[in-house]
This record gives C-alpha cells, sequence and structure tokens, in this order.
C-alpha cells in the first residue's frame, strides 16, 4: 500500500496572477503562499481482479480509466499509465471548496502515489507541472498555478508564473523571529460558506471578459504580491498585515457580489477587534477568513459572536511526501 500527505495552502499576497488568463497577457505573475498542516491523504492499494475501485466522497467500481467519472483521478491514472487492478481512496482534513486549495492537493497527492506505485522517483516540482497540465491543460479548468506548486513543494514560498509556461521558484528569507511570528500570528476563521473555486474563477472572468479595468486591478495584486515578499523579508509584520486588506479589497472590486459584502463586514470587524488585517483566502464565494493578529482574544471573541469557528494550523514545510510505502 502507497499513502501519500499533502498540504493545502493558505495564499499571502498576488492571488489571481497565477491564472493562465492573467500571466499569458501581462507577461508574468507572482504570488506568495504557505503550505499548512492541514492535509489531503491519498491511499492506493493493488486489488485482487483487474478491476478499478475508487473511493472518495463517491465510489466508484469500473474495469477500465474512460468509465470514471471522477475527472482528476481519470486523468492523473491515464497520465501516470495506472488503469487496472488499483484501488484509490481519499481523505482530507478540510472539506473540498472551502478556498485552501483541495483540488490542487488532490491532485498533486493522486500523483504523486501513483508514481510510488509504479516504483518511480518524480521530483515534486515535476509532479506540481504534470497537475498543472491536467487541469488547467487536459480538463480545461479556469484553476491557476499556486495549489499544485505549493502543495507540492511546502513551506512559505514565492512563485513567478512566465507566459512560457515556467515557472520559478523563489525561497521568501525569512529570519526565524520573523518566521515564528507569521506562524503565531495568522489566523483562521471558517465563515461556513463553500464553493468551488473553478466555479468562482469562471464567474469572475466571465463578468469582466476583455475589462481594461481587470488587468489593472490583477497588475494591482501583482505589484501587492512582491510588496507582501519585500514585507516579510524586511520583517514589517504590520505592513503585512495591512497588505492582506488590500489585496482583499481589491478581490471585492473584482467580485462585489452580496456574499462577498458580507465577508467584507466579517473582516472589518476582525480589524476593529485588534488584527492588522485580513483577507479572505481562495478565489472568492467562501471558504475562511485569514488575519494578521499579534493580540488575538478579542479577534477570537469577535469572530465567536459572528458564528465563525477558528482552525488551528501550522506550517507545512515538506510538501507533498509519502508517508506509507510498502
Amino acid at each position: 500500500m502507497i499513502i501519500t500527505r499533502t498540504p493545502m495552502r493558505i495564499s499571502l499576497g498576488g492571488g489571481g496572477t497565477d491564472l493562465p488568463a492573467y500571466y499569458r497577457k501581462a507577461g508574468k505573475g507572482f504570488l506568495i503562499a504557505a503550505a499548512i498542516s492541514k492535509y489531503v491523504y491519498i491511499a492506493v492499494n493493488r486489488t485482487f481482479d483487474d478491476s478499478i475501485l475508487l473511493k472518495y466522497s463517491q465510489l466508484e467500481h469500473v474495469e477500465q480509466p474512460g468509465h470514471i467519472k471522477h475527472p482528476l483521478l481519470r486523468e492523473c491514472m491515464l497520465a501516470t499509465g495506472v488503469t487496472t487492478s488499483v484501488e484509490i481512496s481519499s481523505m482530507a482534513d478540510i472539506p473540498a471548496g472551502t478556498g485552501l486549495g483541495s483540488s490542487g492537493s488532490f491532485t498533486v497527492g493522486v500523483l504523486k502515489a501513483l508514481h510510488a506505485y509504479r516504483h518511480e522517483i518524480e521530483p515534486n516540482e515535476r509532479i506540481a507541472e504534470r497537475a498543472c497540465e491536467i487541469e488547467i491543460g487536459r480538463l480545461g479548468e479556469p484553476a491557476g498555478k499556486q495549489d499544485p506548486y505549493i502543495a507540492a513543494i511546502g513551506g512559505l514560498t514565492a512563485f513567478e508564473f512566465h507566459a512560457d509556461e515556467s515557472v520559478a521558484v523563489i525561497p521568501v528569507p525569512l529570519s526565524e523571529g520573523v518566521r515564528h511570528r507569521i506562524e503565531e500570528n495568522l489566523v483562521l476563521f471558517y465563515t461556513g460558506l463553500r464553493r468551488p473555486a473553478s466555479e468562482v474563477l469562471a464567474v469572475e472572468r466571465s463578468a469582466n471578459q476583455g475589462s481594461a479595468a481587470l488587468d489593472e486591478n490583477l497588475d494591482a495584486v501583482r505589484a501587492i504580491g512582491y510588496e507582501t515578499m519585500d514585507a516579510l523579508t524586511d520583517g514589517d509584520v504590520g505592513a503585512f498585515g495591512e497588505l492582506l486588506t488590500r489585496q482583499w479589497r481589491l478581490k471585492l472590486d473584482r467580485s462585489p457580489t452580496p456574499t462577498h459584502r458580507r465577508v467584507d463586514e466579517w473582516i472589518m470587524r476582525g480589524v476593529d477587534a485588534g488584527a492588522s488585517g485580513g483577507k479572505l483566502v481562495g478565489a472568492g464565494g467562501g471558504g475562511f477568513l485569514l488575519f494578521y493578529a499579534e493580540s488575538k482574544a478579542d479577534l477570537r471573541d469577535a469572530m465567536a459572536e459572528l458564528g465563525l469557528p477558528e482552525v488551528r494550523f501550522g506550517f507545512d514545510y515538506l510538501g507533498t511526501t509519502t508517508v506509507i510505502s510498502g
């Protein structure tokens, strides 16, 4: 049996500029993300016959990959050549559709497990590239590249996405003290709202198709990505918190839906309760609120009054890993 563990992520600056529709036109996207200690687990085992058994939120038992309903599982199997006599199961610490990049983590974890099942050593960066090829290339999802890359590589990492489809992985040079402050003072609260990121992005792109205002908005988001890099490198955690809110405001400008206006009220409530800044994590439509707060008691009280539970987490520095192989 093979079992892989793949982290989910939080976006810290520049989110949205990893979309092909943006970086191919602008020439480059840039963002910073952090892998967190909430995971997707994939188990792969050999079956006693030639059939394929898949266990996720549904159960599939088929004779060949072409009959698989789950598109990511189907394409991962075809891409790796594992097409018979296999059972694949998945579990996750956080539900899908909540803004933590679970789809990218799932795809990376499946590819990692299937390569291990075939006794192949595939570099994690190559697995991220293949995951993007599957989601964006084969399936045509309006998704970005950050989720597979941060899930595969881990840590608190910056990425540049180039028009030629290459991706530069850039470690963020944090001092140990700043790293500890960031990890200790980032706080997540679950809104209870769920929606697939691809659906949100498709609606947003359709509503702003060909809009110069959208391009300008994402240019500003990319600039915030670089400012976030500078703030973290310089240890200016106050500026880092404020940048979270500035990025959220740009997201709200792109998609001023009733749900996002409600989220904006929650974020402002958190800032009034002492957070330096906050944003909605992920493509939008729901998911998690992320705040930076050095004093957290009043923030936790305010979110509790709104009925938003906290989810504790740490950073993951390993990326996707094989935890059982045998």
